[in-house]
């Protein structure tokens, strides 16, 4: 059965740096969430305003396809995506429904010093704490597991990939 594994978090936590790496080595589909963005939400996140419920509905739909797609194919996939609330993780868990997450976290004040260095990504920093304030962690009933990312990222991967073998598979 293939696995479709989503790499949530807030911006910073190096999502799409790990679920490169751990589509890599695991051979599986890397889906970049960010790419599936309608440009109206990109313009709005560059602007420094942060996104709503209802801008964010229509990119999780993409989010969701991604990964049916990817399922209907016969192929596991690793998809970027902050899926920061529950209804969001729900929303993609109507297109597939046994979607594993993988749930990147480290202190903000490491994250904010991330943020500052980054040269090419449409999220400021200033964005940072709207994302942390809407986190809801993962709850008991969630198929997934949290990796601290303040680690160098090689370590970060090997915890990430370890995480994804002792994953339950799907039925």
């Amino acid at each position: 059965m293939p696995v479709q594994i989503v790499v949530m978090g807030v911006s910073a936590t190096g999502k799409s740096s790990v679920a490169e790496r751990v589509a890599s080595e695991l051979g599986w589909d890397l889906v970049e969430g960010d790419d599936l963005h309608p440009r109206a939400n990109v313009a709005k996140m560059e602007a420094g305003d942060p996104l709503t419920d209802d801008d964010r509905w229509p990119w999780l739909t993409r989010v969701g396809e991604a990964m049916a797609a990817a399922e209907d194919a016969g192929r596991s996939s690793v998809v970027t995506c902050s899926a920061l609330k529950r209804a969001y993780r729900d929303r993609l868990r109507e297109h597939v429904a046994d979607v594993r997450f993988l749930h990147l976290h480290a202190p903000v004040d490491v994250l904010e010093d991330r943020m500052s260095r980054r040269t090419r990504h449409f999220m400021p920093v200033s964005l940072l704490a709207s994302q942390v304030a809407t986190l809801e962690p993962l709850a008991d009933d969630e198929a997934g597991q949290v990796v601290d990312v303040t680690p160098p990222l090689d370590d970060v991967v090997a915890a990430a990939v370890a995480a994804v073998r002792a994953m339950p598979r799907p039925h």
